[in-house]
């Protein structure tokens, strides 16, 4: 098994860490769904979104992400669908805000939210590229899969680890949005936010 020295690992986890906390996709929609439905919906996308970016980064292991990344029809296929999926999780939740809270809340949706944070990574370009431009660079001479799935584990847990502060600092808006006026002005303002994130994932990842 290949062993990575100690301050390779805690450099390779600061720079992860730096990585998640400029502001991105996962942040925005995150931040966004915590403060309008709340910390257990949130808690599930990051849920999914860890998920998504351990299998990137088992992709990437294998040498899928590097055919993706050098493939460019593959990768603006990719990449657009993302926008794609972006723009319509904008109008589902402006659609969603016009309706009044379920009695029961939110919870029985976990697996809604779990989903569609796994699939906004899932077509999130910018995860491969991380793993195939930067990760490489804290890998040791001759180093194997067993290296690369190791730091592949941490990036994983830096970005869950933000991911998670992000849904709790944000969730704490939530109780001041639950009456349905409020929520019908979140709901558009979260729908349109996610549509400029899309615009800004269309143009960062060209």
């Amino acid at each position: 098994m290949d062993v990575i020295p100690l301050a390779t690992l805690l450099a390779f986890l600061l720079t992860s860490l730096a990585v998640e906390i400029t502001p991105g996709p996962n942040m925005a929609y995150l931040a966004l769904l915590s403060a309008e439905r709340g910390r257990k919906p949130g808690m599930f996308a990051v849920a999914g979104v860890s998920l998504g970016l351990s299998i990137v980064g088992a992709l990437a292991a294998i040498g899928l992400a590097a055919v993706i990344a050098q493939n460019d029809v593959l990768y603006q296929a990719i990449r657009w669908a993302g926008v794609i999926y972006l723009v319509w999780l904008g109008y589902d939740s402006w659609r969603d805000a016009q309706k009044p809270v379920p009695d029961n809340g939110f919870s029985d949706r976990g697996a809604v939210y779990f989903r569609r944070g796994l699939i906004t990574n899932l077509l999130n370009p910018k995860a491969a590229v991380f793993y195939l431009a930067v990760l490489p660079n804290f890998l040791p001479a001759e180093a194997g899969g067993w290296a690369f799935a190791m730091l592949a584990a941490v990036y994983v847990f830096a970005a869950t680890l933000v991911h998670t502060l992000i849904v709790l600092a944000s969730g704490s808006l939530q109780p001041f949005f639950v009456r349905d006026d409020r929520r019908k002005v979140l709901g558009a303002v979260f729908g349109v936010l996610l549509v400029v994130v899309a615009a800004w994932l269309a143009f960062s990842t060209r």
